[in-house]
């Protein structure tokens, strides 16, 4: 199924999505988008006149995503989630070595020769994908992603960085395909005031924040002082934080306890089209709560219930057999879009072979 709004850049079928210990994060500068004079002219343009309209926004940082590679299945160790299928892949024209596939729609690709050596060491130790990500910020994505320059800029970035997203923001998002104890797949109605798809279908997410890796750190900084340096001191706390963050969302906009929440399991990374190709790592999260119990917790209210105005729950059953000819497939928001379609490939609740 293809839909214009939305595209999968990574899943992880062939081991039935990924744990946290199976991921790893390489953390660099390289990893930043990049700029010159008049594009950051733009960007503070436009920053200034969104806040005259909506002075409530907040430029929180936030990881950039740049590109990753993937262990292939029959170079992997044994693992908790075992190989089944291919792995990932997202056109014909994927570059693809022995032991492993590197995707470039989300950034350059450094060395392959290089890559095909750490892979095999990562696997060994049970790392089977790596992120590469640098920083951004929410007012780069709106002066970038959001911009109405965002084709120039696309353009320009593969003219002269032969990377179409190179001077794109490309911020790193969330989200959760969670699932009830009776077999219930939990959507929410966006509130008609939050800033993109509002009035749709969404799953529960958001993004991975780098502040609170600082905070885990016991470094006490503002959102302008975080850096890569900062960062760099302990990279499995950006793991940490990006499968913690599902989980927080989730506890946020439908008021689900965490004690409540099974582990996160990574199903792969979709692109939303309608935002210049942000990335959204998609994941799978079982719930112990029914569906009922859900709801009533929804309906008193989480820390960010102003962001939903309604729950809506869809059994897995219609979940994996949803397409584009469904009415319901037209209510859901891209991110929403991603994840249905990283479920139905990766299957994650589906006991491997």
């Amino acid at each position: 199924m293809t839909d214009p709004e939305v595209s999968v850049l990574l899943h992880c079928a062939a081991w039935r999505g990924l744990l946290e210990s199976q991921v790893k994060v390489e953390l660099s500068e390289r990893f930043n988008r990049q700029t010159d004079p008049s594009l950051e002219c733009h960007i503070e343009e436009v920053w200034k006149d969104r806040l005259s309209k909506e002075p409530w926004l907040f430029n929180g940082a936030k990881f950039r995503l740049h590109s990753f590679f993937l262990a292939s299945p029959k170079c992997s160790s044994p693992s908790p989630l075992c190989p089944k299928n291919s792995p990932c892949t997202h056109s014909s024209q994927v570059p693809s070595l022995d032991c492993i596939v590197d995707q470039c729609d989300a950034g350059l690709l450094h060395d392959a020769a290089q890559n095909r050596t750490s892979s095999i060491h990562e696997t060994e130790k049970g790392w089977l994908l790596t992120l590469r990500l640098g920083l951004t910020c929410y007012k780069d994505y709106l002066g970038t992603n959001w911009s109405c320059r965002v084709e120039e800029l696309r353009q320009r970035g593969e003219a002269e960085f032969s990377d179409a997203l190179a001077l794109l923001s490309q911020p790193l998002g969330v989200g959760a395909v969670l699932c009830t104890n009776d077999g219930q797949v939990v959507l929410i109605r966006r509130s008609q005031k939050v800033a993109e798809a509002g009035g749709l279908l969404d799953i529960p997410g958001g993004h991975p924040e780098p502040k609170v890796v600082c905070e885990r750190l016991g470094k006490a900084v503002s959102e302008d002082q975080i850096s890569m340096i900062l960062l760099q001191q302990s990279p499995q706390l950006v793991v940490s934080e990006l499968f913690l963050s599902v989980c927080a969302e989730i506890r946020d906009e439908v008021n689900i306890p965490l004690s409540s929440l099974g582990k996160p399991v990574l199903m792969g990374i979709a692109l939303n089209h309608t935002s210049a190709g942000r990335p959204s790592a998609e994941f799978y999260v079982r719930c112990s709560l029914t569906s009922d119990e859900v709801r009533t917790l929804y309906w008193k209210g989480g820390a960010e219930a102003n962001e939903s105005t309604n729950i809506i729950f869809v059994s897995k059953q219609e979940l994996l057999q949803l397409d584009k000819s469904s009415p319901l497939w037209l209510e859901l928001c891209p991110s929403a879009k991603g994840a249905v379609l990283l479920y139905q490939t990766v299957k994650p609740d589906v006991t491997p072979r």
